[in-house]
């Protein structure tokens, strides 16, 4: 055989080879999910199976699915981490920085592609967002710059919020309530609000929170995104409502519940783009040469029926830029 012809075949077996692994042999994949079982994020775990299947990978068939959900406990999601470290993945598929770290620390050496970290490169994941450097990628969930945002709607749909507080679940990292925390701050500056501490730890210190907030007129709240609180998060939201506090969430499902204002990335859209980092770590590619995505849409959602009961009229110019009003 001339050499010429050799190498192309050598090639194209070399190229083919991740392809016909993918057909012939099935590869595992972990999943550890900080949040609770909820039906939202049941749902985004499932358009993220969808996503894979499209590509190739079809669950008890070619690709072997463990999932665990911690609900967002640090000790829950460091036995979900070393659970599915055992069973030595091909790749892992990580929501939140809590799953992240727990996961770097169980199996360093296991690719993990992340959903709903705030910033990787603050929270030691990666080295940079265009060059992660490591086994960790993935696509973060928000901008830390959104927690001055999110005060700001606050106050344009609550003009007489004097006082305001970002729920901070004290089992996370503390790096990310200081991600959120700074612009917050900063945002009360400029808006003349004074800022008050909500550090809860545990479902039984969520109704002490919001109680103490709203003890004092002027009273608004912000809600971090954070596992726990996603799992928690009809309490919250009917906390809120029975103190009467306005309050801004980051995602659509806290409105769908009955919240005031939602303002943060679509989830299912979110957890679909972490698919194909999955498919190609799968067909052989390196977390380090995969840069970290960030979302270039965010949705601001409104409910009608809950601005009514707490006496407010939303702003014509909050409604003008919604995406969805409810109610």
């Amino acid at each position: 055989m001339k050499r010429r012809k050799l190498i192309q075949l050598l090639g194209g077996a070399a190229l083919a080879w991740p392809f016909a692994a993918a057909r012939g042999q099935s590869r595992r994949l972990g999943v550890v999910m900080a949040a609770g079982k909820t039906q939202e994020y049941a749902a985004a775990l499932g358009a993220f199976l969808r996503e894979l299947a499209s590509l190739g990978w079809t669950a008890g068939e070619n690709l072997l699915i463990e999932e665990r959900w911690s609900a967002a406990g640090r000790e829950r999601a460091r036995a979900a981490a070393a659970e599915i470290a055992a069973l030595r993945p091909d790749v892992v598929f990580a929501q939140s920085a809590t799953a992240v770290g727990a996961l770097r620390a169980a199996a360093p050496s296991t690719p993990i592609v992340f959903v709903h970290v705030a910033d990787p490169v603050a929270s030691g994941f990666v080295a940079s967002l265009a060059r992660p450097g490591g086994q960790v990628t993935g696509i973060t969930n928000i901008e830390p710059s959104i927690g001055g945002k999110w005060l700001e709607l606050l106050k344009e749909v609550a003009p007489g919020v004097k006082r305001a507080a970002m729920l901070v679940n004290a089992d996370s990292p503390p790096a990310l309530g200081a991600i959120f925390l700074r612009p917050f701050e900063a945002a009360a500056r400029s808006l003349g609000v004074t800022t008050v501490n909500a550090e809860v730890r545990g479902a039984a210190g969520l109704e002490p929170a919001v109680a103490g907030l709203a003890a004092h007129p002027g009273g608004g709240l912000v809600l971090m995104p954070d596992g726990f609180f996603a799992s928690h998060s009809g309490q919250i939201v009917a906390l809120a409502a029975r103190f009467r506090l306005p309050a801004v969430y980051p995602y659509r499902y806290y409105v769908a519940q009955g919240g005031l204002l939602g303002y943060g990335v679509n989830n299912v859209d979110l957890f679909r783009q972490a698919a194909p980092y999955v498919d190609r770590i799968l067909r052989g590619a390196r977390p380090a040469d995969l840069p970290v995505q960030q979302p270039t849409r965010f949705e601001l959602v409104v409910n009608a029926n809950t601005a009514k009961a707490l006496g407010l009229t939303i702003p014509q110019s909050i409604l003008a830029r919604a995406d969805e009003v409810i109610g």
